[in-house]
């Protein structure tokens, strides 16, 4: 895994002369208020679960059933825990296993879970067993998702983007899941792209999360089957 990781981040080394134009804006949204503990964003991610989200932990998306994704460290034979609240009442929880290796996971909500409904906070929790007590804290972390509807406006420039581009319209347009997941797909299907990978680069680093450029998209694309 060491070897893998150094090859990676060799990788985005290389990247340092191009023009990254990429970056995250957010939505004007009020910041939820949160309880759950969570790592350092922009320090070292060995041994902490680190959510993929923007500083306040807002994400807007438009899909009924997003997907969700977090820096897990190594921790063999472990489960996770996600549970999706909608004021305060379980709207949908569930527990899958994690792969062994370190890495960025994703979860997509399945076909059985209900679908976000348009104009609503929901607020997620997710959470790694530990048989350590003192560690309880530090494995929960949290975040908000808020389902919208597009503007015929930017349908019309979604549908006209070129695929390469469309993770930086989503960017600008502050919908953080689709830029997220746009960006992961694209670097499973073309993992030697040099736009892509200065796409993510940019697109971590605009929000504070410098430590996960470099780390390898884990069990990624078998999450989203489950």
């Amino acid at each position: 895994m060491v070897r893998a990781e150094s090859l990676i981040a060799l990788k985005f080394q290389r990247l340092q002369s191009w023009q990254i134009s990429q970056r995250f804006i957010p939505p004007n949204r009020k910041a939820p208020q949160t309880t759950a503990g969570g790592g350092s964003r922009g320090g070292s991610s060995q041994g902490t679960l680190i959510p993929l989200m923007p500083p306040n932990k807002l994400g807007l998306t438009f899909a009924e059933r997003p997907t969700f994704y977090w820096f897990v460290p190594q921790m063999p034979g472990q489960t996770a825990h996600f549970s999706l609240l909608e004021d305060n009442r379980t709207f949908y929880e569930t527990t899958f296993k994690l792969p062994n290796e370190s890495g960025i996971i994703g979860f997509t909500l399945p076909a059985k879970a209900p679908s976000l409904e348009v104009g609503k906070k929901y607020h997620w929790y997710m959470s790694i067993a530990s048989s350590s007590e003192e560690l309880a804290d530090e494995i929960s972390v949290e975040g908000w998702v808020e389902r919208i509807q597009p503007t015929a406006d930017l349908l019309k420039q979604i549908a006209r983007t070129n695929p390469k581009q469309l993770s930086q319209l989503y960017a600008t347009s502050g919908i953080w899941y689709e830029v997220v997941d746009t960006l992961v797909q694209q670097r499973l299907t073309e993992p030697d792209d040099c736009t892509v990978m200065a796409n993510w680069q940019a697109l971590l680093e605009s929000v504070g999360l410098n430590n996960l450029v470099s780390k390898p998209l884990v069990n990624s694309w078998d999450a989203k089957t489950k």
